[in-house]
C-alpha cells in the first residue's frame, strides 16, 4: 500500500489491515503448515523485514524457505535499469541483513517483471523466478548470466482475486466464501495435475491468514493430497527437484524468452 501510494500511510484503518499479516497471519499460517507438515515458501519484501522481523524469525524457525519480493514491493513497470538493481539490491540487503539469508528466488511485486528481470536474477545469484504465465509447468532460461529455473504461476490461483477488498485501493466488494475458493482452486490444481504441471498457490498472509480462509487452506491440502496425486513443497524444493532431474520432456528444456 505504501508502494502505491505513500500518503496511505495516514489511512490508519488501512494500516491496520495490512499489519494483520505479519501480526496475526502469519503466526496462524504456520500453525497451519505445521499440522499439514508442508514446508512453503514466504516471499518478503525487504521493507516487512525491516519492520517485523520477529515474523521473518517465526517463518525461518519452522524451516520455510523465504524468497525476494522488492523492498517496499514496488512495481518495475517503467522503471530503468539502475531502478530495478535499486530494489533487488535494497532487498538482498535488508533479508540477509535482518534474517541472515540469501534467497534462491524472486517473485517481482505485483507478478510485472521487465525484459531484464531474469537476466540481473541470474546476476545477482538467484536460481529461480515467479513471475511469468507462460507455461504449465517450470522450464529453464537461458539468460546472458546463466540458467535460471522460471516457475509459473497463474492469476487463478491467488487469494487477492478471491478476497481483497478496501475501498477506493482494490476490489468491488465481492468477496468471495471461502469454501467455494476450496472447490475452485482444487478445480485448478487437479487440471494442471492432469497434465503434469505444477500449481503455484499464492497467498497473502493478511488476506488468508484471517480465520476462515486459514481453515479453508488446510482443508484445501487435505484434499489435495486426497484426490490428486500431487506432491506439496516449497519452491525452493521444486528448483532441487529440477536441478536433480535428467527429464527430458518439453517442460524441462532450456528455452530462451527475452532475460
Amino acid at each position: 500500500m505504501l508502494a502505491a501510494d505513500p500518503l496511505n500511510e495516514q489511512r490508519v484503518s488501512l494500516m491496520s489491515h495490512q499489519a494483520y499479516g505479519p501480526d496475526v497471519g502469519v503466526p496462524r499460517l504456520l500453525a497451519v503448515l505445521e499440522r499439514l507438515a508442508v514446508r512453503a515458501t514466504f516471499f518478503v519484501p525487504g521493507a516487512t523485514a525491516d519492520r517485523h522481523p520477529d515474523a521473518l524469525a517465526a517463518i525461518l524457525e519452522a524451516g520455510h524457505e523465504v524468497g525476494h519480493h522488492g523492498y517496499l514491493h514496488e512495481s518495475l513497470v517503467g522503471v530503468d535499469e539502475s531502478t530495478e538493481r535499486k530494489y533487488l539490491e535494497l532487498g538482498l540487503d535488508a533479508l540477509e541483513r535482518v534474517g541472515d539469508v540469501r534467497p534462491l528466488g524472486y517473485r517481482a511485486p505485483w507478478w510485472e517483471a521487465t525484459v531484464r528481470t531474469r537476466s540481473l536474477l541470474a546476476e545477482y545469484g538467484l536460481r529461480y523466478d515467479s513471475s511469468f504465465f507462460d507455461a504449465d509447468a517450470p522450464y529453464w532460461v537461458e539468460t546472458s548470466h546463466g540458467r535460471l529455473l522460471e516457475i509459473p504461476v497463474v492469476w487463478a490461483l491467488d487469494d487477492w482475486e478471491r478476497y481483497a477488498f478496501w475501498p477506493d485501493v482494490t476490489g468491488d466488494g465481492r468477496i468471495d466464501r471461502p469454501s467455494a475458493v476450496v472447490d475452485a482452486w482444487l478445480e485448478e490444481i487437479q487440471g494442471l495435475a492432469s497434465v503434469g504441471g505444477t500449481a503455484v498457490l499464492t497467498m497473502h498472509p493478511f488476506i488468508s491468514g484471517r480465520p476462515a480462509r486459514a481453515a479453508a487452506l488446510e482443508r484445501l491440502v487435505e484434499r489435495a493430497r486426497a484426490e490428486t496425486d500431487a506432491e506439496i513443497m516449497s519452491l525452493g524444493q521444486v528448483l532441487q527437484q529440477h536441478e536433480q532431474s535428467s527429464t527430458t520432456d518439453w517442460h524441462h528444456q532450456s528455452r530462451t524468452r527475452g532475460d
